[in-house]
């Protein structure tokens, strides 16, 4: 049965990619809108073989993991498919939003994280432009589940399923979807989220459902006053394989460099993005702080 889905699962996911990649290219093409490069989808598919390489190979020790937490769960939610599947998805998606938040505010993770928003282009290929070491921890944030009541391989189906709606608001050949704006994340809520400018960043963190971010003030609306640009706020400017994995791990060990205390020294690994013991470098928030009171000052 379990096969059975992740192959229902490839065969339907497979032609879906084929086939809005194929309409947005020639979208992209017909429009001028050079949303593609040969380099920048050379990379997308070198970064998302090495994360699906390693996550078949971690794949059986965190289901082992999910498994073994199961075995003291504190509800039974078998009795029912669709309330089972429907709290699932809705948990699946909800811790999903603290992983994604965590990469994002703390900088031992971003080193992770960042190459998937290294991209200065923005498509649906940079869906598969992914955190090539993130299958070594993302199960620990679905242990909670198991102890709920779900069994691991359904939280494994449920990511996977989740994620194939993840890759498709990667693309700016989609507008606006109206009242599905308050409600799930869209192209245009994700669009947000692979910004630099300084409003936007670590902004609508969700994959499914936006209403988490806007709970946890997380959440940043397109604003046609300040179009998006993608990619870093400093860029890495290269395609260089090694580089484009651990450049924010050098740039993490040429921090540590830095003469300041041990404490300090934690602050430059596990701290913001961004946090520097002398102010030499800004958070996100500290930015914004800037920005707000740049706003405040003009209006």
């Amino acid at each position: 049965m379990n096969e059975f889905r992740e192959s229902l699962l490839v065969l339907i996911s497979v032609p879906i990619y084929a086939l809005v990649i194929g309409f947005e290219f020639f979208y992209s093409y017909f429009k001028q809108k050079g949303l593609y490069s040969s380099k920048g989808l050379l990379s997308n598919i070198y970064l998302t073989a090495l994360n699906m390489g390693l996550d078949i190979l971690v794949r059986g020790f965190c289901l082992v993991i999910l498994n073994y937490f199961f075995k003291f769960k504190f509800i039974d939610l078998s009795f029912n498919t669709i309330i089972y599947w429907s709290i699932l998805v809705l948990c699946e998606d909800f811790m999903y939003y603290w992983l994604h938040r965590i990469d994002h505010y703390c900088r031992f993770f971003w080193a992770v994280h960042v190459t998937h928003h290294s991209s200065e282009e923005f498509n649906l290929t940079v869906g598969f432009r992914s955190s090539v070491f993130q299958p070594l921890y993302r199960f620990i944030y679905f242990i909670p589940l198991s102890f709920i009541g779900f069994k691991g391989i359904d939280i494994m189906f449920a990511y996977s399923a989740t994620q194939i709606f993840g890759i498709l608001v990667h693309t700016q050949a989609v507008n606006k979807l109206g009242f599905l704006e308050y409600i799930i994340v869209t192209p245009s809520h994700h669009r947000v989220h692979h910004g630099s400018n300084v409003r936007y960043l670590d902004k609508n963190m969700g994959m499914l459902l936006i209403v988490w971010d806007k709970l946890f003030g997380t959440f940043q609306k397109e604003e046609e006053s300040d179009p998006v640009k993608y990619g870093l706020t400093t860029n890495i400017n290269t395609y260089n394989p090694v580089t484009l994995v651990f450049h924010e791990w050098k740039s993490i060990i040429k921090d540590l460099k830095k003469k300041c205390s041990p404490l300090q020294k934690l602050g430059y690994v596990f701290g913001p993005p961004g946090w520097s013991h002398d102010g030499s470098t800004k958070t996100g928030r500290q930015l914004r702080a800037e920005l707000k009171m740049k706003e405040n000052k003009i209006n």
